[in-house]
């Protein structure tokens, strides 16, 4: 994200409220406008589609499950590679190699687009022999398209021009409701041809945008291989996290007393599933002061203190240096704790009548209640991640990912035991005993830190 990070501080050295609220909603809009967006195009075009033709909520469902399998098969199958690219772009960014990036690019994408297509074909030819053919054709192509899209987003995180990376998104899914809207009347068919011509576009868009962007005179290239480009800690850390998000979802979709099949093999969780995307919604506020202070002032104390260490700055002031560092990881922690906590409050109150409003059950507020408290929480967890990364302490980020999935399924399991008065506090238990430890984790690397920078050599893992 070292690009938001220069757009965020030239914002606020124009010192004015304006530009304060400029750069917040900036950071807000870059955090999770796309991830915002997606969620609202996707339910709106299922709400549409049932509301024009109420005999139609069968392929309706359909659609919105195959779309979150979608969704999480292709973010847990990229796992294994976006953290380990976001470092490579970041390391080139900062050597000022950017000709670098887009051979990479395009080296990535075409292993991706390999991989996805082995593995979506397989799984279509295993376990949804049954369904239509086409059904069976978009979901392949929606599968390596996502796939590639979350690739993509990695190198679109360099590029400055995060106006056009949001018309990106808001082209993309609108044409996605536009398609689906079009061709309703196909069935699944229909809304699933619409979600594969809108992510298709999307693709391009912000394919052409790092094209434009990271000029080369090579097209194609994957340097990774080679030593010291690869910390493979990374892909255990994106695996772990990413598997650790989605386990909760998992053990209810696989648990026939808490699902229901839907279509070939998938299947969806009717008390689970429409509670925890709901929730997180909630997460516009944090991830906005998640993104301001981690890119700004974090950024720039951390900086400060490697380059007085660089520079050959005496203890004392390279100690100061530290003291900041802290402070300003402290104070931003403390941010997101308050901002995220008047949004759930908010949300608390207003829960009722916000669902009356939407029409849906008050069956469903006790699980949205404790959801929208478990993703507050996760923010604080990505914050602490983000510190550990810059710190590059990468092998206890990894443990504490690890802690997160194990913990996450064991209390989910347990939740279902203890019945549905408990759904979601394995969710949000694992994510509360994850970050305590994540805090505790900080507090000794920045003890540490000095001593390890000066004596200890760095753990390439």
């Amino acid at each position: 994200m070292a690009g938001i990070g220069f757009e965020l501080r030239r914002l606020l050295r124009q010192d004015s409220y304006f530009s304060l609220l400029r750069a917040y909603g900036y950071a807000g809009l870059i955090s999770s406008g796309p991830w915002v967006l997606s969620i609202l195009a996707v339910m709106a075009l299922g709400v549409l589609s049932a509301a024009a033709s109420p005999s139609s909520t069968a392929h309706v469902t359909a659609f919105l499950v195959s779309v979150t399998w979608l969704v999480a098969g292709s973010l847990l199958l990229t796992s294994l590679v976006q953290l380990l690219f976001t470092r490579f772009v970041a390391d080139r960014l900062f050597e000022k190699r950017d000709a670098a990036i887009l051979p990479n690019v395009m080296g990535l994408l075409t292993l991706v687009m390999l991989v996805a297509t082995l593995v979506g074909g397989a799984v279509l030819w295993w376990a949804f022999a049954q369904t239509p053919w086409l059904y069976q054709l978009e979901m392949l192509i929606s599968f390596v398209v996502l796939s590639m899209i979350w690739c993509v987003t990695v190198f679109v995180a360099g590029v400055k021009a995060y106006r056009q990376v949001l018309l990106a998104f808001t082209c993309g899914y609108g044409a996605t409701f536009i398609g689906g809207v079009l061709l309703n009347e196909h069935g699944l068919e229909g809304l699933l041809g619409g979600f594969v011509l809108g992510q298709s576009l999307l693709l391009f868009m912000l394919l052409a945008m790092v094209i434009r962007h990271y000029p080369s005179n090579r097209l194609w290239g994957f340097d990774l291989h080679r030593a010291g480009q690869c910390q493979r800690s990374l892909i255990a850390i994106g695996l772990f996290y990413q598997a650790g998000i989605w386990a909760d979802k998992l053990v209810f979709w696989f648990n026939p007393a808490t699902s229901e099949p839907i279509i070939g093999p998938l299947r969806a969780s009717p008390i689970y599933d429409l509670p925890i995307f709901l929730a997180y919604l909630s997460i516009v506020p944090g991830m906005a002061v998640f993104i301001m202070r981690m890119e700004t002032d974090f950024a720039e104390r951390c900086h400060a203190y490697y380059d007085a260490i660089r520079g050959g700055d005496t203890l004392g002031h390279i100690e100061a240096l530290r003291g900041e560092m802290v402070a300003s990881v402290r104070h931003g922690i403390y941010d997101i704790f308050k901002v995220q906590g008047i949004t759930v409050a908010g949300l608390l109150l207003s829960g009722p009548l916000l669902f009356t409003w939407l029409g849906f059950s008050h069956w469903y507020l006790p699980l949205f209640n404790i959801d929208i408290v478990a993703v507050g929480i996760q923010v604080l967890l990505m914050a602490i991640l983000n510190v550990l990364f810059y710190l590059d302490r990468l092998k206890p980020a990894l443990w504490l990912c690890l802690l997160f999935l194990l913990s996450n399924v064991v209390l989910t399991l347990l939740s279902q035991l203890l019945g549905p008065v408990f759904y979601g506090y394995g969710y949000a238990l694992s994510l509360l005993f994850t970050t305590l430890v994540g805090l505790a984790v900080l507090d000794h690397e920045f003890e540490q830190l000095t001593y390890q920078t000066f004596m200890l050599q760095p753990n390439k893992a």
